[in-house]
């Protein structure tokens, strides 16, 4: 059964909005409802207004929650003129990556297999920001079951980036990097299981957070390697992430992976003393560069060293496990689905889930005892310096077209794509360790494309990571750069 490219629920919406609105970073249209300059409703309709303009050429949503979304921003409103806004989030437009949960919308993970799954409940994040005022538009594109790092692979197609309409946005969040990135919501929602907020946010221009494994609840995501999944922010700003983490951290204890931590406020984190800072730049993740991106992350380094103690250390991070044992988890979720229906999952999918044969359960269970060795004793990596500072990747962005021929090429032989595991080698040992990794833009290529730079750190050490990130951002201008191609 052939699936429609949307679901827009917008047909009585009425959206006279001000679309200049939509341009705002999350910080500056917070401030403005907050001053009263702007109410929630009509933030909303800017935003609805730019998405209907734009997401046909960029095809980031999957479902646009039009009516309701103003329904919610009018009780929004309501609140607002009483004086009563629940906190920075009071009346902001986001979106969610649409494995995640959202009672009374369907959430797809982008594959027929679920077409017809409607939750009723919210994931656990979702209740959380949707308790702080913030106001869902919609849900957005990914990688079929967050499955790849492209985001070529969807029963909704492909997702195009803003910054050059022909290529890939990167996945799996694809649809998040591409909404933020073409300013048709204030902040979304990504998941990370190898790099999925990371790679998109580098290769949109945008500000991506993978929080510190069990920071965020990840109940109520549809799941691709549960040890290995993350949620976290995909902003314009790391101002705008603080604030989105402010809201979504914190202990679940109907979720086996959350883990108790004292609350933190990262957006008071971010005026913290940055240049005390050691800096390590592992020299493994500086292998096989793209000579723009080289060349960038030279001049990164340069501002940075400037903010901070400087580069002290160019060792090396732990060595991580194989993620080929983790597939069990993977292969778990979706052996009943394979099963029953196989022909509704995209081929690339069905290839990635048929082509390895399952781990042996003392081969997962050994790896599991590794992975747990590993993050208890990560921090102990981190004696030499305090963060450390990578390129988030390696390369540019495929054109979709390049992506397509090499899947055909993959099943033609029976074998996984290689851009799959070109852009996650810079990412996907963060997933290991489960450490807090940011990415921010750092520079263009001379033909227009974005470049990201990583800062990571030690288990909960986000307050630092954004305030490094801040401190970066109030230096150079790459994160207010627009893309040409959808801008207005």
């Amino acid at each position: 059964m052939d699936l429609p490219t949307q679901l827009i629920n917008t047909s009585t919406v009425d959206l006279n909005g001000d679309s200049d609105l939509a341009m705002l970073t999350l910080s500056e249209a917070s401030a403005m409802i907050h001053r009263g300059d702007i109410t929630p409703t009509q933030l909303t309709a800017a935003v609805l207004q730019r998405i209907a303009a734009c997401d046909p050429e960029l095809n980031a949503y999957i479902t646009v929650n039009g009516e309701d979304a103003l329904a919610q921003a009018r009780d929004l409103d309501a609140e607002q003129r009483a004086g009563k806004l629940r906190g920075p989030l009071h009346g902001i437009p986001i979106a969610l990556k649409d494995n995640i949960d959202s009672a009374g919308l369907p959430t797809t993970a982008a594959s027929e297999v679920y077409r017809d799954r409607i939750p009723r409940e919210d994931a656990e994040v979702t209740r959380r920001l949707k308790a702080a005022g913030a106001v869902v538009v919609g849900k957005l594109n990914l990688h079929e079951f967050a499955a790849g790092g492209t985001g070529h692979v969807s029963a909704f197609g492909a997702t195009h980036n803003p910054w050059a309409l022909d290529r890939c946005t990167g996945g799996s969040s694809s649809g998040s990097g591409g909404a933020v990135a073409g300013q048709l919501c204030f902040a979304a929602l990504g998941t990370d299981t190898g790099g999925s907020i990371r790679i998109p946010s580098s290769w949109c221009g945008l500000t991506g957070l993978k929080p510190t494994y069990g920071l965020v609840s990840i109940r109520g995501i549809v799941p691709l390697i549960y040890s290995l999944d993350h949620c976290g922010p995909m902003t314009r700003t790391a101002e705008d992430a603080a604030i989105m983490l402010n809201e979504m951290a914190g202990y679940d204890p109907l979720d086996a992976a959350s883990l108790k931590h004292p609350k933190e406020d990262y957006v008071k984190a971010l005026d913290q003393t940055v240049s005390g800072f050691r800096l390590g730049a592992p020299e493994e993740f500086y292998i096989e560069l793209d000579p723009e991106v080289e060349t960038a992350m030279q001049v990164a380094t340069a501002v940075l060293t400037e903010l901070t103690a400087g580069v002290v250390s160019r060792s090396s991070l732990p060595a991580c496990g194989d993620l080929m044992h983790f597939l069990a988890e993977t292969l778990c979720f979706h052996e009943k689905h394979l099963a029953e229906s196989p022909h509704l999952y995209q081929a690339d999918t069905r290839q990635f889930l048929t082509k390895f044969p399952p781990p042996s359960a003392v081969e997962y269970i050994r790896a599991r005892a590794s992975l747990t060795e590993l993050r208890l004793s990560i921090d102990s990596a981190f004696k030499e310096f305090d963060l450390v500072i990578l390129p988030t990747e390696k390369i540019f962005p495929f054109t979709i077209d390049e992506a397509v021929a090499q899947s055909a090429r993959a099943a033609e032989i029976n074998g996984i794509a290689p851009q799959q595991w070109i852009v996650a080698a810079n990412t996907f040992p963060f997933n290991m360790y489960g450490i807090p990794a940011l990415t921010l833009p750092c520079g263009f290529s001379a033909s227009g494309l974005p470049i990201g730079l990583t800062i990571a750190g030690p288990r909960f050490s986000e307050g630092r990571i954004l305030a490094l990130g801040a401190a970066y951002q109030r230096v150079t201008d790459w994160h207010l750069r627009k893309p040409f191609s959808i801008a207005s």
